[in-house]
């Protein structure tokens, strides 16, 4: 019986073939730390990877999740006040809740449950697209910051 792991590197592998790339230790690995550290930073997975690949370069990690996420394996998230942040789980439309105190980002699933799960109301003059996707980020107070916010404004968990 295969493990988890070995389905998951698997299905990793036969993406990268399917977009011309090797597979490489070095892909692996950066896709295993991301998966490990799901929101994490290049600077994280790079931490990650150095711990089963020591002489893997930063700037190696900073291209090999250009290439991922460019692929389609990873998904980049770009939240105010933070760097780019990556994680493996893709193609499903979910958003992020992200923390104002202490940074902690979530997964949230989309209410609607397709993409896009907006419509924009167009300005007047303005050159309509199709709409694909459309990201969005929730900002509030966790319940571990909210208690010492000055203001506690009220919850709104659904």
């Amino acid at each position: 019986m295969r493990t988890v792991e070995a389905e998951r590197e698997a299905r990793w592998s036969a993406t990268l073939h399917a977009h011309q790339r090797r597979v490489t230790r070095q892909r692996l690995a950066v896709l295993a730390a991301v998966e490990q550290l799901p929101h994490a930073t290049a600077d994280d997975a790079a931490t990650a990877v150095r711990a089963e690949l020591p002489h893997i370069t930063v700037q190696s990690v900073y291209v090999i999740l250009a290439d991922l996420t460019g692929i389609g394996l990873l998904r980049r998230i770009e939240t105010p006040h933070s760097p780019a942040r990556y994680e493996t789980r893709v193609n499903d439309n979910h958003h992020h809740a992200v923390c104002t105190g202490c940074g902690r980002i979530e997964d949230v699933d989309c209410a609607v449950g397709h993409a896009p799960c907006l419509t924009p109301e167009w300005s007047p003059g303005a050159s309509r697209m199709t709409i694909q996707v459309a990201e969005v980020l929730y900002q509030g107070l966790c319940d571990d910051c909210r208690p010492a916010a000055p203001h506690h404004p009220p919850t709104h968990h659904e």
